[in-house]
């Protein structure tokens, strides 16, 4: 197929053989948070299918509580990054190119679960016993946590870092009114509630430098409560998004359920699209791709096994119209590493529907 997908895409500081990205999917195949060959094995076949850029799964940032699963990989211990290294060997071997997700959990964190059990679940406010509203000293942990893990990156041979900024995560936490009731200067309006975000996005550029491509996930919507938002118009959406790019975001991923769902009234513009065109920054786009039936979340929670396959013409026309610049691709990647080179060669008819078994084993 010859389209806008398989055109190249460059800025000065990255270059991809296509506009097609693999979008971060968390798998808990990481034993004691270590990925391993399986995992490697897995992040390379996408890079031999086609895939233009890697987004790992979420990988957790070296705070006690960042995660909430021992077989989530992590990106600070020895045996950890050994592993990285050895995921980043096999896809540049493949010719492909991966960025690390940086991930803390906050509040969305389970009690007693994950490494370390004891740790009180942290974010900007806490509203049970089990949780602890963090306090300067945690922050700025935090904050140098990140930025340790985006250095790690750079070392490590990574081709870029992306940070967790969605879902109603921990930085997501500090954006969203209803998990941020602060009074500090963390908290506030919606201005205000930007500073932990962009703390880490500045720190995090001055650990990797100036040069090296530094990639921020949001979304309105969160795992417990679909219907979210952070900006209810394009004037508040930049209002998030302008401090983010003055700190050093070079792309925004900007995460919804549905691509082609118009984000404000009055523009059939999505997410993406308003960020690219608030911003001037380029912008990733997803949400259901090339697929039909359930979205990914009614999947998760076993409503529906799978989804067929669907066409790409919506798509592509709105990437032609410049819409936004790149596509992450979920379920269908899941379920079919080939997903791109099939869609390159135009063997549409060879595309593996997604099953949610795909979801239990790193095919």
């Amino acid at each position: 197929m010859s389209s806008i997908l398989f055109e190249e895409f460059r800025t000065p500081k990255l270059t991809l053989a296509n506009r097609i990205v693999m979008a971060p999917m968390t798998r808990r195949a990481s034993p004691g948070g270590v990925p391993d060959a399986n995992v490697a094995r897995y992040y390379q076949r996408r890079a031999e299918g086609g895939v233009g850029l890697i987004v790992t799964e979420g990988t957790t940032i070296n705070r006690p509580a960042a995660s909430d699963n021992t077989s989530i990989p992590n990106f600070h211990t020895p045996a950890s990054l050994a592993g990285w290294r050895q995921v980043v060997d096999a896809v540049h071997a493949a010719g492909g190119k991966i960025a690390p997700q940086l991930w803390h959990h906050g509040l969305a964190r389970r009690a007693g679960s994950g490494p370390h059990p004891d740790a009180p679940s942290e974010g900007p406010s806490a509203s049970d016993a089990d949780q602890h509203a963090m306090n300067d000293a945690d922050i700025a942990f935090t904050v140098a946590a990140f930025a340790m893990a985006a250095a790690n990156a750079k070392q490590l041979g990574f081709d870029a870092v992306e940070l967790h900024g969605a879902h109603g995560y921990l930085i997501d936490q500090f954006l969203w009114e209803r998990t941020n009731r602060r009074s500090d200067a963390y908290g506030g309006d919606l201005a205000a509630r930007t500073r932990f975000a962009t703390e880490v996005v500045r720190a995090v550029r001055k650990a990797v430098g100036p040069e090296f491509p530094v990639i921020f996930r949001f979304s309105q919507w969160k795992s417990q409560d679909y219907e979210a938002r952070l900006a209810n118009t394009p004037d508040e959406l930049e209002q998030l998004l302008t401090p983010l790019a003055d700190a050093g975001v070079d792309i925004f991923h900007a995460s919804t359920r549905r691509y082609w769902e118009p984000e404000f009234a009055g523009s059939a513009l999505n997410l993406a699209g308003w960020a690219r065109k608030l911003t001037g920054l380029p912008a990733i786009s997803v949400g259901s791709v090339g697929l039909s039936g359930a979205d990914f979340m009614a999947q998760l929670r076993g409503d529906s096994q799978g989804a067929g396959t669907d066409s790409l013409d919506k798509l592509l026309q709105r990437m032609e119209e410049g819409e936004f610049d790149l596509i992450a691709i979920g379920r269908a990647l899941l379920s079919d590493p080939q997903w791109a080179a099939k869609v390159r060669d135009g063997r549409l008819q060879e595309l593996h529907p997604f099953d949610r078994a795909a979801m239990q084993t790193l095919v």
